[in-house]
């Protein structure tokens, strides 16, 4: 069994800075940036964040198999993660440089460059998540690898996204929109180079090559029961947390009426994170990742339907609400992100053939996607509501759309988040790893 040293499991984990700030400031800034700036329809604009995230979806197998192919001399994931994390703050920085009339334009221009940032980003996520199945062959160890990687990756969704709204109602308008891509660029090329750098000396587990056809190796991927149950629990929790991201600031400023109060109620919801991720940790070691992962989800489910308060108008609702969310939101993040590796490495043991890359790839497709899917959900139920696009000025919305906006980030989430538990309950991987690592203890 390999463990790590310290300082790899921090320079591993300095890659949920950039992986924490693209993930999460797109979802949280992107749709009010196009509905209430630039004049776009709330369900066109919803569609807009889906489509990049969903080419991901294509993507990021592809991408997996480039890497698993890779006969790099130093490395098989570090190179692609250096070049595209580079291309990928630039890229986020160009998508608020553009057009801001007439909305056509201004919509396209956005379009076309999230789409950059999303090819670019399949080539930074998908060699990172596969490296923790290559870098230790332990089954704890990856428990605790990952969870430096979520405190830090945490901390990145912590300072991105109460950031990123506060430069944008700082600065106000385009100007506001354009300082905080810069400043959030910058914070991309900090996490890449971090891992980068502070991985470069960690020796790999695993020398399996790539082999056989994409399509062929993907099929295999898809009808694999475990990685197949644990995606699909994954990726209902990735809509529902989409859904709570993009419609935080819509609760804020329509139905508090108080866009500082989104601000708050993001700290609320990630803060939990960086005290209980060890926590969470210590509770997996009793129970199993896969029971860890149940309680997590139940607790989330219960601060999903709390978020029902914010009907109110009051914040002190919507901050408890969003407090309890983020205590289950932790232990979300942790589980699956620990149970990935087990499931890519158990693979390649089993198989022979390397395709955690291929592995790691239909995660994060599927992840993107169900996180895409999240703010054009809460678009069309924005829509069905009577949500009214502006171009910046202030506007009352009606009773029915505020209803919409406090159900889009609570009831339906709630929803999505009970229905992972069914899938997640056929998982069996992780009884039978725990048991192995029981008896080589």
């Amino acid at each position: 069994m390999t463990a790590l040293s310290r300082r790899t499991r921090a320079g591993y984990a300095l890659g949920g800075i950039a992986s924490g700030t693209y993930g999460t400031v797109p979802g949280l800034i992107l749709m009010p940036f196009l509905t209430d700036l630039l004049g776009v329809e709330a369900a066109i604009a919803g569609m807009i964040v889906f489509a990049p995230k969903a080419w991901d979806f294509f993507l990021n197998p592809i991408a997996g198999r480039i890497s698993d192919r890779s006969r790099h001399p130093h490395d098989r994931r570090r190179p692609f993660i250096l070049r595209a994390g580079i291309l990928l703050a630039l890229a986020f920085l160009a998508m608020f440089f553009g057009p801001t009339a007439p909305p056509v334009a201004a919509a396209l221009w956005v379009l076309v460059l999230f789409l950059a940032t999303a090819t670019v980003y399949a080539f930074f996520q998908v060699p990172y998540l596969a490296m923790s199945a290559e870098i230790t062959d332990d089954y704890s160890e990856r428990t605790r690898l990952i969870t430096w990687r979520v405190i830090v990756f945490t901390l990145a969704i912590l300072v991105s996204g109460a950031t990123a709204p506060l430069l944008v109602e700082a600065v106000g308008g385009v100007a506001g929109y354009r300082i905080m891509a810069g400043a959030m660029a910058v914070l991309i090329l900090v996490g890449t180079i971090g891992v980068w750098w502070g991985t470069r000396r960690v020796a790999l587990t695993r020398d399996e090559v790539a082999g056989g056809r994409l399509l062929e190796q993907l099929a295999i991927v898809l009808r694999e029961k475990d990685s197949r149950t644990l995606i699909v629990s994954y990726v209902l929790q990735a809509v529902a947390i989409g859904m709570v991201l993009g419609g935080v600031v819509y609760v804020a400023r329509h139905v508090v009426h108080d866009p500082g109060v989104a601000t708050i109620a993001f700290v609320c919801f990630v803060g939990p994170a960086v005290v209980l991720t060890p926590v969470w940790s210590l509770l997996g070691r009793r129970i199993g990742k896969k029971g860890g992962f149940a309680v997590a989800t139940v607790v989330m489910t219960v601060g999903l339907l709390a978020l029902l308060t914010a009907r109110s108008g009051e914040p002190l609702p919507l901050l408890i609400a969003s407090g309890i969310v983020g205590v289950g939101y932790a232990g979300a993040q942790l589980f699956p992100l620990a149970m990935l590796p087990d499931v890519a490495a158990e693979d390649a043991r089993r198989s022979g053939t390397n395709r955690i890359g291929m592995i790691s790839g239909v995660w994060s497709g599927f992840e993107l996607l169900g996180y895409a899917l999240g703010p054009a959900l809460l678009g069309l139920v924005l829509s069905v509501g009577g949500y009214v696009a502006t171009t910046g000025d202030e506007i009352v919305q009606s009773d029915a759309a505020q209803w919409a906006i406090v159900l889009g980030v609570s009831v339906i989430p709630a929803a999505l988040c009970a229905a992972s538990l069914v899938p997640l309950s056929r998982y069996r991987l992780d009884a039978r790893l725990r048991a192995e690592a029981r008896a080589d203890a």
